[in-house]
Parts: structure tokens; C-alpha cells; sequence
């Protein structure tokens, strides 16, 4: 056999990730508000692209003419007629560390006592907990300890309830010990036997601290109204909406599907730059043609995700339509291979098309992902999904009497019994950890 070195040219064929192959599958992976953001980024990009304004931004423009409005109008009872009391809600968002500062300014303290409370609050995190021991900040500050421990105390005597706490525990005793009717049982089982407790041990409870298991209930209910993250509603972050991307309706008796095109920012073309792509004389003409390609890129990749999400939604309903009338009891098993198999693309690209996708329909909001489930054996009767089985399993907890809660075993035995549905104690407990639901011993209650 002959071998040889040297150069040789060889054709082959290859895939290769073109700038514009990447920017279709991220158009396909982007959420209706994520594309709506990518697409006002492009428009700042390329000077020909210029956006039409749809509705959602002629409502934000009349909410700002209502905020203009004048005293005078108030007066002539213009707001009483035209404005809903949601329009008084503030708009200003403020973090923790703004809130307790504005709380510091009206003490009365000196100007190294401001300024050293102004350092204790700047090391509070975003849940309202001290994030650094005040042993450290003292040094620091070189300051006293007694010293430390009077701004710790002015710190935690701050609203909200709660905050400057070093930890749970004291977290939880600051609340407590803010209530008008003080419960010395809970604070004392917070401050020794916290452990304890979270462990549900509280027949051995019980019997250390002598009282009765409906006592330690009684207790075990205040606590859980208690914030163990005081700063959680302190954020300056804007709430975030979600918007459906598609829309399921009954017209005639048939299920439709609508893709909610007019959410979107409407592309136009700038009729000034527009003229220089004729214009071959132009300097800027290269520049402008190079732009004007990217724009039409930019639409065909935007149109090839709205019919790839019409053709996996319109599957998914002609799969699921039983659901749209009857709930999550009608739910079959679904598969992203069934989807992809059936519209001829890829797998992946059904995987991408229902990620972070919502539709709406008269049964509410749901997740595209939210209708592939996998096979569950449902006796003689067939197959069923492992969402029906979830909501069954979570209706006979809700059910059953919190004094003596269903075992994982004993809801293996009703599933069977009451729902032919066969799953494994290992599978229902699964189950009822994704839905956040705790075990048989910590659901029981002692009245």
C-alpha cells in the first residue's frame, strides 16, 4: 500500500454556521417579549429599519397624557370620570437599601453616627440579612463593639420587620418579638429548638417542653406567617409579564390557532436610505445595501418562526383537543419526536419553537411544553399522561384529612383502586417533590 504526502484538493459538503443560520434559531428559541427587544435592538442598529408603534405603545403614550393631566382637571372631576384607581398605584420602585436609607435621614443621630449606619445598611443583601459579622464592620469602621451593637440594634428596629437579622433564627425572633400579643412559646422554641421543629420531632418536643402537640401546631402556624426573606418585596426590578405568543379559540365548533403577530413591532423601511440602494454613485450605497440585506434576513427568519410556531401549535391542539374541553384529565401522552415527525423538521427545532412559549385559551395560560407528557399505564383502559396523574395525586392530598395524610403508598393503592392508573411509590414521590408538595409526616397536623 502507497502513502503519499502532499496537498490535495477534495470536495466535500458540510454544514457551516452562517451568521444569519444563528440568528434564526435564536429568532426561534426568543420569547414574544424577547423578540420584540431583539428586534427594537436591530432597529438601532440599522438605520433602515424603522418600527411602526403598535398598540401596546399607544396605551403606555395615553397613560403618560393621563399623568400630565392638571390640578384643574382634577378639580372638574375629569380623573373620577376617565381614570381607574389602578392609575394611583406609584410606578417608583425602590430597592431595600433605598428604604432603610430614607428611614436613617429622620434619626437623630450625629453626622459619624449616620455615616456609619449608612456602612451597617450598605451590607444588607437583596433578602434583608446583614452580609458581612458586624465584628468585621466595627474594625472597619474602627469603632467600639458597643458602639456596633447600638447600630445593629437601630438597623434591626427598621421596617421591614425583620431586617439586619445575621440570620434565620434572629430573623424570626425580631418578628416575633414586634407582635402585639407576644408568644413566648414560639420564641422560645425558635431560640433553642428551631432544629427540632423544622424536623417535625415534636412529640420529643412535646414532652421537653411540656406542653401539647396542638400547642407546637399553634406555634408551627404563627411561624409560617412570618417573612423569612424581609427584603423580598424591596426591588427596584420591574415586574416581568408574560405575553402569549399564540391563541387558541372555538370558531364553529373547530379549535383555531392565532399567532399573535400584532404584539410585535411592525418593520418598515426608511424611504430615505432606501433611495441610496439605487443610487450606485453613492459612497454610502455598499453600506446601505449591506444593511438593506440584513432587514430582509431579519423578516424572513421572523416569518419562518411565526409559521413554525402555527405548525407546532396547530399539532400540538390536533394531538390535545380533548383538553381544550375537558382539562387536564384528557391530556394524552405527547412526545417532541410525534411533533417533529409529523411537521417534517427536526426535533430540536420543536424543542426550541415551545421553549418559553405560552398560549392562550379558555382554559387559561400554558406553556407549550406544558402538553408533552410521557405514557403512564392506566389498566385495561390504556395509556394516560403523567400530567393527569399529577393532578389526581395533588387532589387526593388536598383531600385527605391532615391528621392522618395519605402515605406515598397509600396514594399508589387509590391511584390504582380509584383512578387505574399504576405508578410505583418511588414515582409518586417524584411527583409530589415537582410539585413542591412534602412528604406524609410533614403534612400532618396535631388539631
Amino acid at each position: 500500500m502507497r502513502m503519499d504526502v502532499g496537498l490535495f484538493q477534495q470536495q466535500t459538503t458540510g454544514l457551516y454556521m452562517t451568521k444569519e443560520l444563528r440568528q434564526a434559531i435564536s429568532l426561534l428559541q426568543y420569547s414574544m417579549t424577547e423578540l420584540t427587544e431583539y428586534i427594537q435592538e436591530q432597529a438601532l442598529e440599522n438605520p433602515l429599519i424603522e418600527l411602526e408603534e403598535n398598540f401596546q405603545v399607544d396605551l403606555m403614550k395615553k397613560e403618560k397624557q393621563r399623568e400630565d393631566i392638571d390640578d384643574r382637571q382634577w378639580e372638574s372631576g375629569y380623573r373620577e370620570q376617565e381614570v381607574s384607581p389602578l392609575d394611583f398605584v406609584s410606578s417608583d420602585r425602590y430597592n431595600l437599601h433605598d428604604h432603610l436609607l430614607y428611614q436613617g435621614r429622620f434619626l437623630d443621630l450625629n453626622e459619624c453616627s449616620h455615616e456609619a449606619l449608612r456602612y451597617f445598611i450598605l451590607h444588607v443583601n437583596e433578602d434583608g440579612y446583614l452580609s458581612e459579622p458586624v465584628e468585621e464592620m466595627v474594625k472597619e469602621l474602627k469603632i467600639s463593639e458597643d458602639e456596633g451593637e447600638i447600630l445593629l440594634m437601630i438597623l434591626q428596629n427598621m421596617e421591614p420587620t425583620g431586617v439586619g437579622a445575621r440570620n434565620l433564627q434572629e430573623c424570626l425572633l425580631l418578628q416575633l418579638a414586634k407582635r402585639k400579643e407576644r408568644n413566648h412559646l414560639a420564641e422560645m422554641i425558635i431560640e433553642n429548638y428551631m432544629e427540632m421543629l423544622a424536623a417535625k420531632r415534636w412529640k420529643e418536643l412535646s414532652k421537653e417542653l411540656s406542653v401539647t402537640l396542638q400547642e407546637i401546631q399553634q406555634v408551627y402556624d404563627l411561624i409560617q406567617t412570618l417573612q423569612p426573606r424581609p427584603g423580598v418585596n424591596y426591588t427596584d426590578d420591574l415586574p416581568k409579564y408574560i405575553q402569549a405568543d399564540v391563541t387558541v379559540e372555538e370558531m364553529e365548533g373547530e379549535l383555531v390557532v392565532l399567532v399573535n403577530d400584532e404584539l410585535l413591532p411592525r418593520i418598515q423601511l426608511n424611504k430615505q436610505y432606501q433611495s441610496l440602494l439605487h443610487d450606485k454613485s453613492s459612497e454610502a450605497n455598499e453600506y446601505i445595501r449591506k444593511k438593506y440585506d440584513q432587514v430582509q434576513w431579519l423578516l424572513k427568519n421572523i416569518k419562518q418562526r411565526q409559521v413554525t410556531l402555527y405548525q407546532v401549535t396547530e399539532a400540538i391542539v390536533r394531538h390535545q383537543k380533548e383538553f381544550f374541553y375537558k382539562g387536564a384529565e384528557a391530556l394524552r401522552p405527547l412526545t417532541l419526536r410525534q411533533i417533529a415527525d409529523e411537521i417534517d423538521v427536526h426535533e430540536s427545532t420543536v424543542s426550541r419553537v415551545t421553549t418559553n412559549k405560552y398560549l392562550q385559551s379558555p382554559r387559561g395560560l400554558f406553556e407549550l411544553k406544558y402538553f408533552f407528557t410521557t405514557a403512564l399505564s392506566n389498566g385495561n383502559a390504556g395509556e394516560t399522561s403523567s400530567s393527569y396523574a399529577k393532578e389526581v395525586i395533588k387532589s387526593l392530598i388536598e383531600k385527605e384529612d391532615k391528621r392522618k395524610p395519605l402515605s406515598d403508598q397509600k396514594i399508589v393503592d387509590a391511584l390504582k383502586s380509584q383512578h387505574n392508573i399504576e405508578l410505583s411509590r418511588r414515582a409518586v414521590a417524584k411527583y409530589r417533590d415537582e410539585m413542591n408538595i412534602p412528604s406524609s409526616s410533614k403534612r400532618k397536623r396535631f388539631e
